[in-house]
This record gives structure tokens, C-alpha cells and sequence, in this order.
């Protein structure tokens, strides 16, 4: 039985931050879960399972929109993803591939 396999950390994900994990990283810095200084670097699956599970109870407290959001965090949660999409634009990523299989 191998190692348990653990994230690389949001600042290296290998979908350019963009990953469902990353997401859920990100959600999570928005509803306060965890600081933004927390990358989650060497987290093993489970973890970020159990982060998922909280974030996703978040959600559900908005209906899982972000316009039912209050202002306060609707701003917040806009301006970690417009970070995001800057940050992974640098690195080349296009958002392309998000709907490549909504045709």
C-alpha cells in the first residue's frame, strides 16, 4: 500500500489554481473556513473531502448562487475569483477546457 496522496497546494495546482479542488479552496477562504494564507499544500484526500462537505453546507445557506449572497461576501467571493482568473490567466490557462464538454 503507498503513501496517501496528499494536494499539491492551490499556489501549484496543476490546473493553473483552477481545479475543483482549488475551488473549493477558494470557496472556503470566502465563507471564512480557512485563512487565505491556507493553501492546503500536503493535505491528504480526506481532508479536503471534509473541507468540501463545509463548504458545500455554505452554499446551501445561499441556495448555492452567488447572487443570493450578502454584499459583503458576494464582494469578497468576487474579488478572490477575479485574483484567481488573473493568476491563471498568467500561467496560460484560457478557460477553454471548462466547456469543452458542455457542446
Amino acid at each position: 500500500m503507498g503513501a496517501p496522496r496528499t494536494y499539491e497546494g492551490i499556489d501549484n495546482d496543476r490546473g493553473d489554481g483552477m481545479s475543483p479542488t482549488a475551488k473549493i479552496i477558494r470557496d472556503a477562504w470566502v465563507f471564512g473556513l480557512i485563512p487565505e494564507t491556507e493553501t492546503c499544500e500536503g493535505w491528504h484526500t480526506h481532508q479536503i473531502e471534509a473541507l468540501w462537505v463545509k463548504v458545500n453546507a455554505e452554499w446551501e445557506k445561499h441556495g448555492f448562487r452567488v447572487g443570493a449572497m450578502p454584499p459583503e461576501l458576494h464582494e469578497r467571493y468576487l474579488a478572490i475569483q477575479r485574483k484567481a482568473v488573473a493568476r491563471a490567466e498568467a500561467s496560460g490557462w484560457s478557460g477553454e477546457g471548462e466547456l469543452a464538454n458542455d457542446t
